[in-house]
């Protein structure tokens, strides 16, 4: 125990400085509430900066932009991944938005009615916490993988900048999604490149042409944002799937990876003489592999006293009001209430909600009393 942390009271803390905490913050600020919102990384942003260098959205710029302040692009580009990081900077500074970097959270529990926050040598506490962030924090790869040749190159998603991370030699990369895909394209200039994992289906037309400026405002703003909800039944027979499989590939095509010579595989089932075996049983000899795998929610720091989590291993939640605990909500979860809820565009929606709950429960005085901002040794 820490017994040399200071402690500050302020009524919301939101953690997470990334799209989802950065709407949280709009809204409390709107609405006249005390928060400040924590950020683990060094800068607002910095969550896309460490992805990897080609990254471009996939959603034009008209959809990038926040509640607020629209994006600074033509409405049809697709920015970098380092310009949304600009511009989620810029965002927090337009609006002067109370955050403090590099403060990663160690534990979040309750003090009667009072939730704790210990970050470090820090402890806030709060009548409302919300966690904005998505349930992709830390790296999910197979057991089986450190069975592979201690000479193979093995990088997550996660930690993939560009191909001169790589050996010489053929890469593996395993997981077809949108990231495996996206890393394929980009490996395969330079690499002889091998793609493991199910095809996950794909649109059928190219995000950057003419009809795409037709189908994209159908597809975000009624598809994804209001026929894709928890409240449609068409949604909630589909929001399993989605959260468990992921959606179809947005801007690679099959084609596409066959142009660039990448070559399919069957899954990856296990290893052989320190080397990948796929389900046919075969084994590549390769030099690299990128586990395109997903990632495990990371929320192993959230200690309250009812379990948050249901058999499926995603936090229990109604549209972001977690049961059970009058003062904690999540912002930012995949299908939170939409398919849209991770989307930049779809994320005000479920911001506005919070932001009003706890301002309503503030006014009926449902939780603790907040008082003014206090330091002092704990």
């Amino acid at each position: 125990m820490n017994n040399n942390r200071t402690s500050e009271r302020v009524q919301v803390v939101v953690i997470g400085g990334g799209q989802a905490g950065l709407s949280v913050g709009y809204c409390l600020a709107r609405r006249g509430l005390s928060f400040v919102i924590l950020e683990a990384n060094p800068r607002v942003g910095d969550s896309w900066r460490k992805r990897w260098d080609s990254l471009r959205l996939f959603t034009p710029a008209k959809y990038d932009g926040l509640i607020g302040l629209p994006f600074p692009a033509p409405a049809f580009s697709f920015p970098t991944k380092d310009q949304m990081a600009d511009y989620l900077e810029t965002y927090a500074k337009h609006f002067d938005l109370p955050i403090r970097t590099s403060i990663r959270v160690d534990r979040l529990w309750r003090d009667g009615a009072r939730y704790i926050v210990d970050a470090g040598d820090r402890r806030l506490e709060a009548d409302h916490v919300v966690v904005a962030m998505a349930t992709y924090q830390a790296a999910r790869v197979p057991e089986f993988a450190q069975a592979l040749d201690p000479c193979i190159v093995q990088l997550h998603s996660s930690d993939y900048r560009n191909p001169g991370q790589l050996r010489p030699g053929d890469v593996l990369i395993v997981g077809a999604g949108n990231s495996g895909a996206d890393i394929a394209i980009d490996v395969a200039r330079s690499h002889r490149t091998w793609l493991s994992g199910r095809h996950p289906g794909h649109v059928s037309f190219h995000i950057e042409s003419r009809i795409a400026r037709v189908i994209l405002p159908i597809l975000f703003r009624v598809v994804f944002h209001r026929i894709l909800t928890v409240g449609t039944p068409m949604g909630r027979r589909a929001r399993p799937s989605i959260i468990s499989k992921g959606g179809l590939l947005i801007r690679v095509k099959p084609a596409d990876l066959v142009a660039a010579g990448v070559e399919r595989t069957p899954r990856v089932t296990g290893v052989r003489d320190g080397k990948p075996l796929l389900a046919d049983g075969r084994v590549l000899d390769i030099t690299n592999v990128i586990w395109c795998t997903g990632f495990h929610p990371g929320l192993s720091w959230i200690d309250l006293p009812k379990p948050i989590y249901g058999a499926d291993g995603e936090p229990v939640h109604d549209r972001g009001i977690v049961p059970g605990e009058p003062g904690f909500y999540f912002v930012g979860l995949h299908f939170l209430y939409s398919f849209s809820s991770t989307m930049i565009h779809g994320v005000a929606r479920d911001a506005e909600r919070i932001a009003d709950t706890i301002q309503a429960r503030v006014r009926a005085g449902t939780t603790g009393r907040s008082g003014a901002a206090v330091t002092a040794a704990a």
